[in-house]
């Protein structure tokens, strides 16, 4: 699986819930609105949890991939 282009990465392979949600909620606070970034997960509820994370908090899910039993998510900050 390629890595799709972004600003930063959060690896949070090994982690699970709330744990992956926690530490994105921190990554995103230390963004500028429309930057990227790249989550990289093994927690198959953050499948259910990050959709959930960026409609509540208004950004955009970009992208969402599963491969391997590691899940994959591009995220832009919104304002």
């Amino acid at each position: 699986m390629s890595a799709p282009a972004s600003d930063s990465t959060l690896d949070a392979r090994g982690l699970r819930c709330p744990e992956p949600v926690m530490l994105l909620h921190k990554a995103m606070a230390e963004l500028s609105v429309g930057d990227r970034l790249l989550v990289l997960a093994t927690d198959p509820t953050t499948q259910r949890d990050i959709p959930q994370f960026c409609r509540f908090l208004g950004h955009e899910l970009a992208q969402s991939q599963e491969q391997d039993d590691e899940f994959r998510f591009i995220l832009i900050k919104g304002s």
